[in-house]
């Protein structure tokens, strides 16, 4: 049967943690490495709704996108969220492991995920930050060309609400059609200039900045902010599928109950 540290080991080699960028806190962050696991969950984020969806399923392990620590804690205590999930982890004798930004940039993660779920063709990388020990190329965003006839950023916009199940989005319509878009999951706002400078004429994106969007309108670009959790929450499901590739003895389900933290007023 394998064990937290045979799964770690697994996921460093498709998304090595070594990658991660300086801020990030990547890796395996909860537990015990020599815990055996026949049943496992994924999701975007370790919450309290996942550890007790985890906690019923009975998963020996939660393997997320967000890392559950992400600062220095210097208390684990039940008076804020961050201490409330760990003491439920530990309680529960369930592990934690969280691969983020090195999932962000290496081939198959969050960036190609979600290129995928696009339709976008012909993909390569908007940036490359350099290459992974085997000598892969990596980096954060991916371009590539789109699939049917969109001649609005509107009619654009719509087609990926449609399928990120987004619950709203923004956008800026630079008035071009959409030809060439590049996607970045997550707050990758900053990359507009790249996106713009590799000949693209749609950026999909979260977390935009005013000024971003001002700087969008000034270039002519196509700006498209989805939400940080839809254009993230499509690496769950090819995290899953690793997972089941390389432990077919033990269960991998995804979570259910994570969802989109807001609503959208229409």
């Amino acid at each position: 049967m394998a064990t937290v540290l045979d799964i770690y080991r697994y996921l460093d080699k498709k998304a090595p943690f070594s990658l991660q960028m300086s801020f990030d806190n990547a890796g395996f962050l909860v537990g015990r490495g020599g815990a055996e696991v026949t049943k496992l969950m994924v999701a975007l984020d370790i919450t309290e709704e996942v550890i007790v969806e985890a906690t019923e399923a009975g998963c020996q392990l939660i393997v997320s996108h967000h890392p559950i620590i992400f600062h220095p804690a210097k208390s684990i205590t039940d008076s804020d969220p961050t201490g409330r999930c760990l003491l439920a982890l530990t309680e529960n004798r369930i592990a934690a492991i969280c691969a983020h930004t090195n999932l962000d940039a290496v081939e198959g993660g969050v960036n190609d995920a979600l290129a995928q779920r696009l339709n976008l063709s012909q993909v390569e990388l908007l940036h490359q930050d350099g290459l992974d020990p085997t000598g892969r190329p990596y980096g954060i965003g991916r371009i590539g060309l789109v699939e049917g006839c969109f001649e609005t950023a509107a009619q654009f916009a719509s087609f990926v609400r449609e399928r990120l199940g987004a619950e709203g989005l923004r956008l800026e319509d630079g008035g071009k059609p959409v030809r060439r878009v590049a996607v970045g999951g997550g707050a990758c706002g900053d990359m507009l200039m790249d996106a713009a400078a590799r000949g693209c004429d749609t950026f999909v994106t979260s977390d935009v900045k005013y000024n971003t969007f001002l700087d969008a309108r000034a270039m002519g670009l196509n700006l498209i902010d989805a939400g940080h959790f839809s254009t993230e929450n499509v690496v769950c499901p090819v995290l899953a599928e690793w997972l089941r590739e390389g432990f077919p003895e033990s269960q991998v389900c995804l979570s259910r109950r994570h969802k989109e933290p807001f609503s959208v007023l229409m």
